[in-house]
């Protein structure tokens, strides 16, 4: 069986917006799925369909609308009409999953929420995402999370002021979240022939992402603060470093092993004895004044051969790349998803199964 085709016959109806909802239901559509995806003509359908950029054309679909509702079937439906909600409660009559974020109020009202939908069909998946609870109406939004879930804080220089991530990362955390979630309860309902009501909130997702920088509070009670791209326990690890042609490299370099290697690529191994690198607590320790021979080591060099020699010597680095230089890369091509539009637009995104299936 082909990858895109592993969910062949699963019907998904999806009652969700923006970007963490359409992202799970995307995920199937991928593999397979039929997802029949519900927008409301009286306002436009989904909010990101008018979230253009500035070079995008008004007449065509948005790029971030496009990024995630690939290979869906748009269901346009005013639920507050009587006749428009008959439509959708058909269409959920044979679907295996919902996919919601409505307000709990909404949902209620609209008798859309997940006791009234599994009271009439038990078989059915109701995969829920909220901002902060089940329950709770508080509106979400990506840039608040990442301030309120600790992201913000730690993002950015030492001395700069705290920055987000220039990505939607909370909603596409909660979307794998709630992805697996489904993916179990699939997998119980094959056993048991019963649905499930599966729910993740946005906050949930981002305060269980924060790993090892929660973990080093949690452990040693230390605040992380900002500190670029550099890792607070391992050392040269995040610090970028300019070549001889003004391209920029960052190092990953976990050990002492991989050090060694580094030093001798750049003809440096003479540090090998300085004491004050001698491990890593120690680099870490003495990482500014560390950062001062390799960047002068760097600068010897052109980038072409000194990433070659890198990797050949098993030094975890890597150019920082522009989106351009990115998405022109073989790899990355082989990703891209492309759909034609009626009206003769053709749009594109990244896929989201990435995973081989043999």
């Amino acid at each position: 069986m082909k990858k895109q085709e592993l969910f062949a016959g699963l019907k998904i109806v999806e009652l969700a917006g923006v970007l963490a909802g359409p992202a799970v239901g995307m995920f199937f559509a991928e593999l397979g799925a039929t997802v029949i995806k519900v927008e409301n003509p009286s306002n436009n359908g989904d909010v990101t369909r008018s979230w253009l950029l500035e070079s995008e054309s008004k007449e065509n679909q948005s790029g971030y609308y496009s990024s995630v509702n690939y290979n869906k079937t748009v269901l346009w439906a005013d639920l507050t009409v009587e006749k428009d909600l008959e439509l959708v409660l058909n269409e959920i009559a044979d679907a295996d999953i919902v996919i919601a974020n409505f307000k709990p109020t909404s949902s209620k009202k609209l008798g859309l929420d997940s006791k009234t939908l599994r009271g009439k069909f038990p078989k059915l998946i109701y995969a829920q995402i909220s901002g902060y609870g089940a329950n709770d109406e508080t509106p979400a939004f990506d840039v608040v999370l990442q301030a309120e879930a600790g992201f913000m804080y730690i993002n950015g220089e030492k001395e700069g002021t705290a920055v987000k991530i220039p990505i939607a990362i909370i909603d596409i955390l909660a979307a794998h979240q709630l992805k697996e979630a489904i993916l179990i309860a699939l997998l119980k309902r094959s056993i048991s022939n019963q649905g499930a009501t599966v729910h993740v909130s946005l906050y949930n997702a981002a305060l269980a992402t924060l790993a090892n920088q929660a973990t080093n509070y949690l452990m040693g009670g230390i605040v992380p603060e900002r500190m670029g791209s550099l890792h607070p326990n391992i050392a040269p690890y995040g610090e970028t470093f300019y070549t001889k042609d003004h391209k920029a490299i960052v190092l990953a370099v976990g050990n002492d092993k991989q050090f060694a290697s580094l030093c001798s690529c750049l003809n440096i191994n003479d540090l090998l004895s300085d004491v004050r690198f001698s491990s890593n607590s120690l680099r870490v320790k003495n990482r500014a004044l560390l950062s001062i021979f390799l960047s002068k080591a760097f600068c010897e060099f052109h980038s072409t051969f000194l990433l070659k020699e890198l990797k050949n010597n098993n030094v975890p680095c890597g150019e920082i790349r522009n989106m351009d230089e990115v998405l022109n890369c073989e790899s990355a091509r082989k990703l891209i998803l492309t759909e034609a539009l009626p009206n003769g637009q053709i749009t594109k995104r990244m896929a989201t199964a990435i995973f081989d299936f043999d």
